[in-house]
């Protein structure tokens, strides 16, 4: 995977303090009957673009996966040989990974990708990716939105506070109640309150882990993480996130 220095000066995960980004790519005109929005990024410190449900979707995987560090909609656009033409693509999301590896994502229903033009143009912007040293994923809605998984990660989000404690907080407040566990997320918030910090936040930063083979609710019990570099679910563990 390609690393590089993120551009910008980040200044906090409150979009009070964020850095502005400009897309590549904007959308000169509505098409398609696609629903574009505005999602409040936690992690990014600002509003992010997005274009469907779908990448609506997806971000909630990328705000709570403690694999992924920071991301941006749309961030460069590269061109690629496609026979005797030179064409231009710009992907959909740039996820920075907590190692600093940068991988470049597209986001598409699973019945698309069956189509003969869209695997062609796929596979040329793969080899294109693979030449330039940057890493590529097409992320399908059956990943994205595999149940119960992407709800349950939808209401660890809208739980969560806007913006977390901090690491050594959590890591303190763990220690003093470490003899509840295993414990449900509405025993360890009441335990967790009196030291200014919530489950919620402990399970997008991966101290905490639950099982997202069910749906989570405030009876779903918790446990820590043994090693704070495993992480507790992955969107695509090839890729290492």
């Amino acid at each position: 995977m390609s690393k590089s220095t993120w551009p910008g000066r980040w200044l906090g995960r409150s979009p009070a303090f964020a850095d502005s980004h400009t897309r590549a790519r904007k959308v000169v005109s509505p098409s398609g009957g696609i629903m574009r929005g505005k999602f409040p990024s936690r992690k990014n410190g600002r509003m992010v673009h997005h274009e469907g449900l779908l990448e609506r979707d997806a971000i909630y995987l990328f705000e709570t996966s403690p694999l992924i560090a920071r991301y941006r909609e749309q961030p460069q656009t590269i061109h690629y040989p496609d026979g005797d033409r030179l064409r231009r693509y710009t992907s959909d999301f740039e996820l920075m990974l907590i190692t600093g590896e940068l991988v470049n994502v597209e986001i598409k229903p699973e019945r698309r990708l069956a189509e003969i033009d869209i695997q062609h143009k796929l596979g040329c912007i793969s080899m294109q990716m693979q030449r330039l040293d940057m890493s590529f994923l097409v992320l399908p809605d059956t990943v994205i939105r595999a149940e119960p998984r992407l709800s349950a990660l939808r209401w660890i989000f809208h739980q969560s506070p806007r913006i977390h404690p901090t690491t050594e907080s959590c890591r303190m407040a763990l220690l003093k109640v470490g003899d509840v566990f295993p414990t449900s997320i509405k025993n360890l918030a009441i335990r967790l309150n009196e030291y200014g910090v919530n489950p919620f936040s402990m399970l997008m930063s991966g101290m905490l882990h639950c099982s997202l083979s069910t749906p989570v609710t405030p009876e779903t019990f918790v446990n820590p993480i043994e090693e704070l570099d495993d992480a507790w679910f992955y969107i695509a563990k090839e890729y290492g996130f």
